[in-house]
């Protein structure tokens, strides 16, 4: 085998690794606030959601961004967010409504990713779609923790759960008119 591409087969494990610990990790953020251990699950939900940044950087730098790697990437994205929604609804620090907004949207992206790849096209991640992740991530987070700021008679971290809803639902918004040719076809 050549360098090259024993290099890129060891970059492309080393990604996958942390694509596998987003989904290894997701159960266990889920246990933690079912068991009351809000900040025990902030830290593992920051720690899962920063390899979704370095595999991506990673996968960019290293030249070994796949269409499979990219659909596993996003699926553990998915499975990380609707997981911590669903603890969050639990036990009570998130309303169903953002949790449905949040994951509909998931749901919504993740048949047009397919629908798009059946029609022969590439679904690229757009700048919008990271920052909903990011803007996810930091709201989770804020849930978790909960700090005591009250703002307008909600937590902080209910008024960044509507903003990432509203900028899930605007992204997803923005797939579906991006993709609508394919859509029609």
């Amino acid at each position: 085998m050549e360098a090259g591409t024993l290099s890129a087969l060891r970059s492309s494990r080393m990604l996958a690794v942390g694509t596998g610990l987003r989904v290894v990790l997701a159960p266990v953020i889920m246990a933690l606030l079912l068991g009351g251990n809000y900040t025990a699950a902030a830290i593992v939900f920051v720690i899962a959601a920063a390899t979704d940044w370095f595999d991506g950087r990673l996968a960019r730098r290293w030249g070994v961004a796949t269409p499979l790697g990219a659909f596993l990437d996003t699926t553990a994205d998915k499975l990380l967010i609707a997981t911590a929604l669903i603890g969050l609804v639990s036990v009570e620090r998130a309303s169903p409504w953002v949790a449905l907004v949040m994951i509909g949207r998931e749901f919504a992206i993740l048949g047009l990713r397919a629908a798009v790849a059946s029609g022969g096209r590439r679904f690229e991640t757009s700048m919008f779609g990271k920052w909903k992740a990011t803007v996810q991530f930091a709201a989770l987070t804020l849930a978790m923790l909960r700090f005591d700021v009250v703002i307008a008679g909600a937590y902080l971290d209910q008024w960044a759960m509507v903003i990432a809803a509203v900028v899930t639902a605007w992204s997803g918004i923005d797939y579906v008119l991006r993709f609508s040719a394919t859509l029609r076809a």
